[in-house]
């Protein structure tokens, strides 16, 4: 059986602010225990709060544990963090490696000898990213001059240069347009496929989730909450599905009561409902034998639950909301 390439065993993090009497201690990560396979594309999941950052932090070796202990790749992040800097790769949404002032190219060349790469493996990882990435069409710009877009596309060509083993993403599409967030997502799921590169990703875009991840491990004040796929989170919590209904005329909803447990919110002027239920249940067939009674019914769609909605339902049930 292979080793996990990341494994926590009880991981702690407790921060001190303060001194004597007045001195306030949180628990920012409780016991934490998760092991990550190597090529898995995983998203570390969780409210505002709930601990991500800090585990991505004692991950890559910024911080140190308080307890517990964390390997990623067979070192020690905080002994080994040199070491494992040459196999780790890192983009953060709201930070940035690259030099401000310099042209992106400079940038390259500057990272390049820093994780000692070389020359003939630079030129080939450089230009497979910068057709996958377009990075020609600016890369002679000063960094403070990109866009945000074009400025993500050239952070995640940066954390990959030098082939690391595992990258770590917190919010790479934070800000980003829908053009330039489809684009970002086709290089990653291309990487993770083509390379085996582990990704470990946080977010707050469910899209981005949904689209990349194989697996969800989910904390809320430090402490695993759940961790399978998303058909696994819809299991447990129950899958939210949508009913769109549109009404010939205004519907008259006096002559019906909506079934328990469906939410409705009203669309194009009263004319249309949105429905949201618990297809384990009920049945679509239910609910519009009680749309029948209300009004003429013009139109329906049926939407199956977005991941999004699964996420709130889980942390309303843990009290995380």
């Amino acid at each position: 059986m292979t080793r996990p390439i990341i494994a926590a065993d009880g991981l702690e993090k407790t921060f001190r602010r303060g001194r004597g009497l007045r001195a306030r201690v949180t628990q920012a990560v409780h016991p934490l225990s998760f092991a990550v396979e190597e090529g898995e594309f995983i998203g570390l999941l969780g409210p505002n709060g709930a601990g991500k950052s800090t585990t991505i932090k004692m991950m890559t070796g910024i911080l140190h544990p308080s307890g517990g202990s964390i390997e990623v790749d067979g070192l020690s992040p905080q002994r080994d963090r040199v070491a494992l800097a040459l196999r780790l790769g890192v983009v953060f949404g709201q930070r940035t490696q690259l030099w401000w002032d310099l042209p992106l190219i400079e940038s390259y060349r500057l990272l390049r000898v820093m994780y000692r790469v070389t020359q003939a493996d630079y030129a080939a990882r450089l230009q497979r990213m910068a057709e996958l990435l377009d990075l020609p069409a600016f890369w002679s710009t000063p960094v403070r001059q990109l866009s945000l877009g074009q400025r993500m596309r050239g952070e995640l060509a940066a954390a990959l240069l030098h082939r690391p083993r595992i990258l770590v993403l917190d919010e790479p599409t934070i800000g980003l347009d829908v053009t330039a967030k489809a684009e970002v997502r086709t290089f990653l799921r291309e990487e993770n496929a083509r390379e085996g590169t582990t990704v470990v990703l946080t977010t707050h875009d469910m899209a981005d989730v949904e689209e990349l991840c194989s697996r969800l491990l989910v904390i809320h004040e430090g402490t695993k909450m759940f961790d399978g796929s998303v058909a696994d989170l819809e299991a447990r919590v129950g899958a939210q599905s949508a009913l769109q209904v549109m009404f010939r005329g205004l519907p008259d909803w006096s002559r019906s009561e909506l079934p328990e447990g469906v939410e409705r919110a009203t669309l194009d002027g009263g004319h249309g409902a949105f429905l949201q239920y618990n297809r384990d249940k009920l049945s679509p067939a239910e609910i519009l034998m009680a749309m029948r009674l209300v009004g003429e019914i013009d139109d329906f769609r049926m939407e199956e639950p977005r991941l999004e909605s699964i996420m709130r339902a889980l942390y309303e049930t843990l009290g995380a909301s």
